[in-house]
């Protein structure tokens, strides 16, 4: 695993919508960590999502980070404009056997889980159950010929036996042992789209030099799959600190989709950075 007496950590948010407490949360707790050991912050822009991207959504997140007093290295890093890695990564993890084409809808996998009394679990429910992973090779061909929409799904039983048994570690909570189909054969990439959060997020850190994952202990689980994909491309390690989420009144994480109360209203509403430091837990 890489050492660094000068940590690398990033911020790397979806330009979906604007920023909320739980973001400047996870922003904060990044910077610090980088500053605290004298190392580098850096900004990561994760527009994969042409559908649901909107620029005027990445201009509120600089504005809002800026407004909180950070600042990161130029230019950030934009996910769109790196395909062409994405895509590469795919193909060597295909040419090694390791991906499969799934033409299952969501409805349809939702149906053959409730069928099905023994359908795999995971962390947060059911798994996909691995309704395409033995097609035969000519029905698999058939179907992409014939247009059929896919999305390419890591095997994750067969990832396990290339990597070997792997460890990785958390600053706070100590080292994990791998457990390769914990959220079963995620999607990778799929035909309109070259590459899932999975691939991209974990190529991306490596790609910038990031030697400390700070995120919200949601995405514990899914570190699983990260580990193991920087095992299988040969990519570097860093570690990981999973951070405690920020809650609203019922208990629930803060969401946009949920429409946690975001910063550019708290600043019109007469809040400060300060104050807005202070919300999130970190006091001047």
């Amino acid at each position: 695993m890489q050492a660094s007496s000068a940590p690398v950590t990033r911020f790397a948010p979806s330009p979906t919508g604007r920023l909320h407490l739980g973001h400047a949360f996870a922003a904060l707790f990044a910077e610090r960590l980088a500053r605290a050991g004298e190392g580098r912050f850096l900004l990561r822009i994760e527009d994969i999502d042409p559908g649901r991207c909107r620029p005027e959504f990445e201009a509120g997140i600089s504005q809002d980070l800026a407004w909180l007093g950070l600042a990161w290295e130029m230019p950030p890093r934009r996910q769109s404009e790196h395909l062409g890695e994405y895509r590469k990564a795919l193909d060597a993890l295909a040419s090694r056997g390791l991906l499969y084409p799934c033409f299952c809808s969501r409805r349809e996998i939702q149906a053959e889980i409730a069928a099905s009394a023994g359908a795999p679990q995971g962390p947060e429910g059911p798994l996909y159950p691995g309704t395409c992973r033995h097609l035969p090779a000519d029905i698999r061909a058939a179907r992409i010929a014939a247009g059929e929409p896919y999305a390419l799904r890591l095997d994750s039983a067969r990832a396990g036996e290339v990597a070997g048994p792997l460890d990785w570690e958390d600053l706070e909570r100590g080292v994990f042992h791998v457990v390769p189909g914990l959220l079963g054969d995620v999607v990778l990439g799929r035909r309109d789209a070259p590459a899932s959060y999975h691939l991209a997020v974990t190529l991306d850190d490596h790609l910038q030099g990031v030697t400390l994952v700070t995120r919200g202990e949601d995405l514990l689980p899914a570190t699983h799959v990260h580990r193991l994909l920087q095992a299988l491309l040969g990519l570097d390690v860093p570690r990981w600190r999973h951070h405690r989420l920020l809650l609203n009144e019922k208990g629930e994480r803060l969401a946009k989709r949920d429409g946690a109360m975001t910063l550019a209203a708290l600043r019109a509403a007469g809040c400060s950075a300060g104050d807005v430091r202070a919300m999130a837990g970190f006091e001047d």
